[in-house]
């Protein structure tokens, strides 16, 4: 029988102007690091530039990158080919529930993706059957509602996230291990658009001078202020185990 794929063509078009903010994501893949281990199931993996970041990192074996639009899959499976991406990638064009069950991982990450999933309560839940015990599940996306803007929108985010919304998303298995705050700079720049620019996409000039004069402070700045608040949310789940988990052996 043939795998369930389930194909969505992306409607965004921001992923080109992102691909270049190489501060932000040497940032935040620092940040995540450590939970960059052994096999990793990155979902929405776009067009790859995340993909680095994660797989910059040692300690990872196999990364099976979920990606939806089957353009972009294609993308990702000649990056592959090409040696800009680690030979341990494989490219599945679907959602995270086209995998088997037994497809487990000792990682999932969802980076600026879980906000574009309209049932995020059961997409977690789901995440959770893909864990390995003591997995994690890492999610960073948009942080706070009241920065929703016209961006945000465009770009089809259903919400932006605070700490209020992680026990509404905790699955039974997962128990919250860290939920923290990055690029505090960056969230007065997302206000000072939301309250007088209410521009509804970025130009490369501005996401340059973001990248380059503001995410480089706020690594600095985001260690007095990162547990409050911050323009992106980290929420980490850890699986548990076994014999404390709820689900039937």
């Amino acid at each position: 029988m043939e795998a369930k794929s389930t194909k969505i063509n992306y409607q965004g078009t921001e992923l080109p102007t992102f691909a270049d903010a190489i501060n932000w994501k040497t940032y935040w893949s620092k940040s995540l690091s450590r939970y960059a281990t052994g096999t990793v199931i990155e979902v929405g993996a776009g067009i790859g530039s995340s993909t680095r970041y994660i797989c910059a990192h040692f300690g990872i074996d196999r990364c099976i990158c979920i990606e939806p639009d089957p353009s972009l899959a294609a993308q990702l499976s000649k990056l592959v080919s090409a040696g800009s991406l680690p030979n341990y990638c494989e490219i599945k064009c679907g959602i995270l529930s086209d995998l088997g069950l037994n497809v487990k991982a000792n990682a999932i990450f969802y980076i600026d993706v879980l906000e574009h999933i309209e049932n995020d309560m059961e997409e977690v839940a789901t995440a959770a059957t893909h864990l390995m015990p003591g997995g994690r599940l890492v999610v960073l996306s948009p942080a706070f509602s009241w920065l929703y803007t016209p961006f945000d929108k465009a770009l089809g985010h259903y919400r932006r996230y605070s700490r209020k919304d992680v026990n509404r998303l905790t699955a039974p298995e997962l128990e919250v291990e860290r939920v923290f705050f990055l690029d505090s700079l960056g969230m007065f720049l997302s206000m000072g658009n939301r309250l007088l620019l209410r521009s509804k996409a970025p130009t490369i000039g501005q996401i340059r001078l973001w990248d380059q004069k503001f995410v480089p402070i706020s690594s600095y700045v985001d260690r007095i202020f990162g547990s409050i608040a911050g323009r992106s949310i980290v929420i980490v789940w850890k699986k548990r185990l076994l014999a404390n988990a709820t689900e039937p052996l």
